[in-house]
């Protein structure tokens, strides 16, 4: 059986943070806010991921409120979500949008696919990482931050069928 789980995430700008997406950094450009590295690409992912397995949200799992998770690493993040799901789930695929005025996504989207296949162990033609503006609409059009939508695919395991 296949699952599909879709993840969104949104942070504001911070000057005084260093800008990661998709485990990239992007040197220059301004920081987001969040207690973690605040990667709003792989914190969607990681959310659907989770969603899909049926295994509440990143909040869950990783809350703010928790002290080891203070300017984590993304990445890892997202590793140790895909450890709790690889028993029962496969993964298939991982499509993500990133929606902001800034910073310009194309000159990095290679690097950024790559990151993050690697990162979810899938080969790169199955991990599309693309993005688009609001059209100066709302606050990611006045460039107040930027969001992240994902969708990902999963395949129930065989041998997790058994009961």
């Amino acid at each position: 059986m296949s699952r599909a789980g879709i993840g969104y995430d949104i942070h504001r700008f911070a000057p005084d943070r260093r800008m990661v997406l998709c485990g990239i950094e992007l040197p220059g450009e301004t920081g987001l806010d969040g207690h973690s590295d605040a990667d709003a690409a792989l914190h969607a992912v990681t959310d659907a991921i989770l969603g899909a397995a049926g295994m509440g949200d990143i909040g869950d799992h990783f809350p703010p409120s928790d002290e080891r998770w203070r300017d984590a690493d993304s990445g890892v993040l997202l590793q140790k979500a895909l450890t709790l799901v690889v028993t029962r789930f496969r993964l298939v695929n991982v499509d993500l949008t990133i929606i902001g005025e800034r910073p310009k996504i194309a000159p990095r989207r290679a690097e950024m696919r790559q990151r993050l296949a690697a990162l979810v162990d899938l080969p790169v033609d199955r991990v599309n990482v693309k993005a688009t503006t609001n059209e100066q609409l709302g606050a990611i059009g006045r460039g107040e931050g930027l969001a992240a939508l994902a969708i990902v695919m999963l395949e129930e395991r065989d041998d997790s069928c058994e009961q």
